[in-house]
């Protein structure tokens, strides 16, 4: 049964006058983007900065530094040993959000976890189409692994996370990591993930509108993230697919009125069949999203707190 303050967030989401697919663009999305909270939690300090363009870079057709966000805890007022450190990707379909759209979210894995948080703001399509966002990924993953000291975080304890389409770019740094010899990655935290183009799970269909995220703008995403057909077959797109040897423990949370849902239980199912240690959980009588709707659903704060405590 969905849980009381999600009915009352649907309707009122499913009540609001919608674009046909057929005649959204990707300008429109971004611009309807809901604020995803706006009481935030306060931490010790927040600072924005850059990961400077590498001599590599061009070759991966970046051209601009990529703007990172760094969420310190209170734990870190007045101590001088080194915190672990989150590399945290925002969901949005691959094509929608920001740093800004989740600085509630980073707030409080920041708090709960105590950890140092670096919120990256990776490439977004059709603009930057696969593989720029996974790239950019990497890329953050060296600057951190490179800078943590400097930054009050500890190189050899740095976790990824991510929401929905930020879950799949986290779990796919974990597998360039081990596919490019390192940096090493200690932990995989994926929330409600995108795992896979198919869109043809029993939850996609079950669940497939009326419940703020939809089968059809998942496939719109995939469109817009993909371009060409053939990028869906690579490995670094589709993890059902991936060869799952060898990765960091993971911790995945999925709801049960998510599209998503049956695809983030597969992976955690053949990430356990590949013999990797893995926390799988489904919460009940949520939908995709409710981590970051705080404002409204005070289970995405106990969640968090859950996952991170």
């Amino acid at each position: 049964m969905l849980a009381a303050e999600v009915e009352t967030l649907l309707a009122f989401l499913n009540s609001q006058p919608n674009v046909p697919l057929a005649e959204l663009t990707p300008e429109m999305m971004r611009k309807t983007t809901l604020p995803l909270a706006e009481n935030v939690e306060p931490v010790f300090k927040v600072l924005n900065t850059e990961v400077p363009i590498a001599a590599l870079d061009d070759e991966a057709g970046n051209s601009e530094p990529l703007a990172v966000r760094i969420y310190y805890p209170h734990a870190a007022e007045g101590n001088a040993s080194t915190l672990p450190a989150i590399l945290f990707f925002h969901g949005g379909g691959f094509v929608a959000c920001d740093l800004d759209t989740h600085d509630g979210m980073c707030r409080a894995i920041c708090n709960a976890s105590a950890s140092v948080v670096v919120s990256v703001d990776y490439r977004l399509a059709p603009e930057a189409r696969f593989p720029a966002a996974p790239e950019d990924a990497y890329r953050a993953l060296l600057w951190l692994n490179q800078e943590a000291g400097a930054l009050g975080g500890d190189a050899n304890a740095i976790s990824v996370c991510g929401d929905s389409a930020g879950g799949n770019l986290a779990a796919v740094l974990c597998l360039l990591a081990r596919d490019r010899q390192g940096p090493t990655i200690q932990k995989q935290i994926l929330i409600y993930p995108v795992t896979s183009p198919g869109c043809d799970t029993e939850s996609q269909h079950k669940f497939a509108e009326g419940y703020f995220l939809g089968r059809e703008q998942m496939q719109w995403f995939w469109r817009h993230y993909l371009g060409e057909a053939s990028n869906a077959q690579t490995p670094y797109v589709d993890l059902l697919a991936a060869d799952l040897n060898n990765l960091p423990p993971a911790v995945i949370i999925t709801a049960e009125y998510d599209p998503l849902c049956d695809e983030g239980k597969l992976y955690a199912d053949r990430l356990a069949t590949a013999g990797n240690r893995v926390d799988y959980q489904c919460v009940a009588g949520q939908i995709h999203g409710f981590c970051s709707f705080a404002d409204f659903i005070p289970e995405g704060r106990e969640a968090l707190v859950a996952l991170f405590g």
